[in-house]
């Protein structure tokens, strides 16, 4: 397998984003190795709350919340997907499947023997993090869940999904960056849309970021559907603290959080909430809102 690494100084002085760089080698599937960026701040002995960014984000959509849980008494650990942010980026789209992510980010927690995990999802994170708490619940303390969702293809994607995934295979110019800006409901300076772009010098990056969209289960014969089904049989017994915070302006997963609240039991007498004023990416809009909401849930489920 042929991947990419972005050149390093492409993270210099990025706004709001001042973590050192940490890395696991995790297996390419192929027979060889493909470096895994992660965050990693706070104590190491702290309780771990495990940030998993979606497409095409990456951990710098979790800078404004790493401050806020640290402070708090915990330990920040966001990963970079492979193929997004300080992560090696293989080449081709075909080297980019649901189950190869999800055995990369079990790779990165079984590494830094990660327990008692406090899990926070949007977007892909939750495709594959529910997806792996689904498989491993017994690593995971519990869950907050943001504007995501795990799909088995069994019920019809809605039509805002459909237009983003017939945009970002048709788009000429994939520019992340700009993708970032149009999903959110503050206004991005030229500063942090080139920080979501940092990761990716050109097109020869950006393979993950194409892919992903197709990789989303919408029929019930997709590969991943089997093993998303077999998840939710463990999800709708995971009774464990589980908390709903979508935003209130992201028409791709609104449907989502009324569907979660309804099948996890571990979602019954929660504090759900709805944050104000936040797109798709509400951690960028209203990342600090977010940080409360999560601190407020540990304490109160601990």
């Amino acid at each position: 397998m042929h991947a990419l690494r972005t050149p390093d100084e492409r993270f210099s002085n990025l706004p709001g984003y001042p973590f050192a760089p940490h890395y696991v080698m995790v297996d390419d599937t192929e027979g060889g190795q493909l470096r895994m960026h992660y965050v990693d701040e706070g104590s190491p002995d702290a309780p771990v709350v495990l940030m998993l960014h979606g497409e095409p984000s990456w951990s710098y959509l979790y800078r404004k919340m790493i401050p806020s849980v640290v402070a708090a008494g915990f330990r920040a650990v966001a990963p970079d997907l492979i193929g997004f942010g300080r992560s090696d980026k293989p080449t081709e789209r075909g080297d980019y499947t649901y189950l190869r992510h999800v055995t990369w980010v079990r790779a990165l927690l079984d590494q830094l023997q990660l327990e008692d995990i406090t899990l926070v999802c949007q977007d892909w994170g939750g495709l594959i993090g529910l997806r792996l708490v689904g498989e491993m619940p017994e690593r995971f303390a519990r869950v907050l869940a943001a504007n995501t969702m795990l799909p088995t293809g069994d019920h019809p994607a809605g039509e805002a999904f459909l237009k983003w995934r017939e945009y970002s295979q048709t788009v000429p110019e994939f520019n992340v960056g700009k993708i970032i800006a149009k999903a959110v409901t503050c206004e991005l300076g030229a500063d942090i849309m080139a920080a979501y772009d940092a990761p990716f010098p050109d097109d020869r990056y950006k393979a993950g970021a194409r892919q992903f969209p197709t990789l989303v289960p919408v029929t019930p014969d997709d590969p991943a559907a089997a093993a998303n089904r077999t998840a939710w049989g463990t999800l709708m017994k995971f009774g464990k603290p589980f908390l709903t915070a979508f935003s209130d302006q992201d028409p791709i997963t609104a449907a989502a959080a009324p569907i979660i609240r309804k099948l996890v039991p571990g979602c019954q007498g929660q504090a759900h909430t709805t944050i104000a004023n936040g797109g798709h990416f509400l951690q960028e809009d209203q990342g600090e809102a977010l940080a409360r909401v999560l601190v407020d849930f540990v304490r109160t489920t601990a």
